[in-house]
């Protein structure tokens, strides 16, 4: 057993998709496959239920889930243990904000040819935890965090970075795709896609938000499911529209402009609240706050 094949297999257990998985890890389908099956031969079990539209963990992938993640955060502690301090940072996020990060990183190393800043990919839950196990020195989220969570024996502390204008999108084939600009006016016309209550409460608040204030309503479509995309189900339902995150790539699709502001989430950093915060740190925020086109 490989410490990447758990990787490839935790990344396949968050995504629910292969090629994402593989997306993920810079990887072909085929060769995360391979992996996943190479684990699979070694522990004679099934780890997923394979069909051509669902990948489902199986009874013994939700067993290996919790370990698999333990023994990645042991190879990663392990590493950090032996970096020489104040020389290395490590920013955890996920994928939406990878242009912005990676360009951040690119700055800092410019400037500090000695120093090493990591750029970790990990869900929302797996962020804080870091943060407070000390895994990484900062996190990037979206939104803020519960007062449950901020607490606890290690304080975690929010601070507030930026904030983003939501991208709206819709099908090439909508009514609305081939005007200049839309407002929610328009919007409310059409049924908005987005994943469940229990998975993405932050998009569907502030959305909710911005219509209550403007004397509007939203048109909730059906959620989309754990293994669907917004985008992709644009495709089966062109009268519809989604938001993407700023950065997010969008193939096949149409962008929406809209005024600055009328949909917008804040970015928010989570530290460690009872530690100091070292000067290569704070510069690094600096630069992700100023953004990729200071």
């Amino acid at each position: 057993m490989e410490l990447r094949q758990l990787r490839y297999f935790v990344a396949v257990c968050e995504e629910l998709s292969f090629s994402r998985a593989a997306s993920r890890n810079y990887l072909s389908q085929s060769a995360i496959s391979h992996q996943i099956a190479r684990l699979e031969a070694e522990l004679s079990v099934t780890l997923f239920d394979r069909s051509t539209r669902r990948v489902v963990p199986t009874d013994a992938a939700d067993r290996l889930a919790p370990i698999a993640r333990q023994m990645l955060a042991l190879e990663e502690l392990a590493f950090a243990a032996v970096q020489p301090d104040g020389h290395r940072i490590r920013l955890a996020a996920n994928m939406s904000f990878a242009n912005r990060a990676m360009a951040a990183i690119a700055v800092m190393r410019d400037a500090h040819p000695d120093a090493e800043v990591d750029f970790i990919i990990r869900d929302f839950a797996a962020r804080v935890a870091s943060v407070r196990s000390g895994d990484v020195d900062i996190a990037l989220i979206r939104g803020s965090l519960p007062d449950s969570e901020a607490g606890g024996r290690t304080r975690l502390a929010v601070r507030r970075l930026w904030s983003e204008d939501l991208v709206v999108v819709v099908s090439e084939k909508h009514p609305l795709a081939d005007g200049n600009s839309v407002d929610l006016q328009q919007l409310s016309r059409y049924p908005l896609l987005l994943p469940s209550l229990a998975q993405q409460r932050l998009l569907r608040s502030v959305i909710d938000d911005a219509f209550v204030a403007a004397g509007l309503q939203v048109r909730w479509g059906a959620p989309i499911a754990p293994d669907r995309t917004a985008v992709a189900e644009l495709v089966n339902h062109p009268d519809a529209w989604t938001v993407l995150y700023a950065g997010e790539t969008t193939p096949g699709v149409r962008a929406l402009p809209m005024s600055p502001g009328m949909l917008q989430v804040e970015v928010n950093g989570v530290e460690r609240a009872d530690e100091p915060t070292s000067p290569l740190l704070t510069e690094l925020v600096e630069v992700l706050v100023r953004g990729p086109d200071s």
